[in-house]
């Protein structure tokens, strides 16, 4: 486990892993990657039970993760590198010919830590729940934990997996939605209103929790209380406010950055605001 300010430092390494990442393949989705880093730094380092070195792909024994929103991939592909699943230096094959890294997470190439292709929205809740009450029926008491973006909840699926985990009491289950309030068409507000999302998951019969996506500590301690509410009857939602680009001043908040790459002078200056760390880039 790493302390708060090595928390702090690794997530500013993973910011400067998308950048550079997206910028080298000249594709890809910064914004929401870097808005997210912090809570997959910490879910990571601090929060998962898993081991890299002994990957699964049934996660028996282990806590399994599933990320919904696939776009976003460079922040996963960096966490995991840099907690050992393969080598850090591999993320700059990110979307190359062939490479195991690609655009959106795959099956095809055998990347250890994923579990199931996602980037067709709307379907990693229903992995999740479907990997949980496996665990359930397998007696095994690890979590599964997914994350979703706040656009994809445009999709009905999603509506239909919550009515079916608050229904089927699936409460070894931590689902998180960054709401960022910004899709690829613009602000989600404007493309469809989202309403108030704690009151639509307690109606579901969720268990839902509020955090600030953009502050370790409140990363920290929202995903504590997370874990302590499992096992009680209900999933557990987690409502993630975070900033689109976050630590990059002209990425954030701007609907623009959901799916575009920086260029040369762009990403030298996104560079020159994450310092560089301990941790190294690679």
């Amino acid at each position: 486990m790493l302390d708060t300010e090595q928390l702090k430092a690794m997530a500013t390494q993973v910011r400067r892993d998308i950048i550079r990442m997206i910028h080298t393949s000249k594709s890809g989705h910064p914004g929401g990657s870097l808005g997210c880093a912090d809570f997959m730094t910490v879910l990571y380092f601090n929060v998962l039970e898993h081991n890299p070195k002994t990957f699964r792909q049934d996660g028996k024994g282990e806590d399994v993760f599933f990320l919904s929103n696939g776009h976003i991939a460079p922040v996963w592909y960096s966490v995991l590198a840099r907690t050992g699943y393969f080598p850090v230096q591999e993320l700059g094959t990110l979307r190359k010919l062939g490479s195991r890294l690609q655009g959106h997470p795959s099956l095809s190439h055998h990347l250890p830590g994923i579990r199931v292709a996602s980037g067709s929205l709307g379907q990693g809740m229903s992995n999740a729940i479907g990997m949980a009450l496996a665990k359930k029926m397998d007696g095994d008491k690890h979590l599964v934990y997914s994350l979703h973006g706040d656009g994809e909840l445009d999709e009905g699926q999603i509506w239909e997996a919550a009515m079916f985990a608050g229904s089927k009491k699936v409460d070894n289950l931590i689902s998180v939605v960054d709401h960022n309030g910004i899709q690829i068409d613009g602000n989600t507000q404007n493309v469809m209103d989202l309403g108030n999302l704690r009151a639509k998951f307690e109606a579901f019969g969720w268990d839902v929790l509020e955090m600030n996506g953009n502050d370790i500590e409140a990363v920290k301690e929202t995903l504590s209380q997370a874990k302590a509410r499992t096992g009680k009857g209900k999933p557990v939602m987690i409502v993630m406010r975070t900033e689109m680009g976050h630590g990059v001043d002209f990425m954030t908040n701007l609907a623009k950055w959901h799916g575009s790459a920086p260029n040369d002078e762009q990403a030298a200056s996104a560079l020159a605001q994450l310092p560089t760390t301990q941790y190294g880039d690679y």
